[in-house]
């Protein structure tokens, strides 16, 4: 189902975004940058779980704040 695997990479891209956090406070030099690139990752995760939610609806057995 296409909306699965859309929610498989919003739970990626929520990795992604948290590690990008770790690596900005272990590199102070880019921290700034790497946080901010962060929060986009976690934005564009956002709006993609919310596209799932509003144009495919949920998926049985799945719960929408796993993903």
């Amino acid at each position: 189902m296409p909306s699965t695997a859309i929610l498989r990479e919003v739970q990626e891209l929520y990795i992604v975004s948290d590690h990008l956090d770790s690596l900005a406070e272990q590199n102070p030099l880019v921290s700034e940058a790497l946080i901010r690139i962060s929060e986009s990752v976690r934005n564009t995760a956002t709006l993609l779980k919310i596209l799932v939610a509003m144009k495919i609806g949920p998926i049985p057995g799945l719960d929408p704040s796993d993903a």
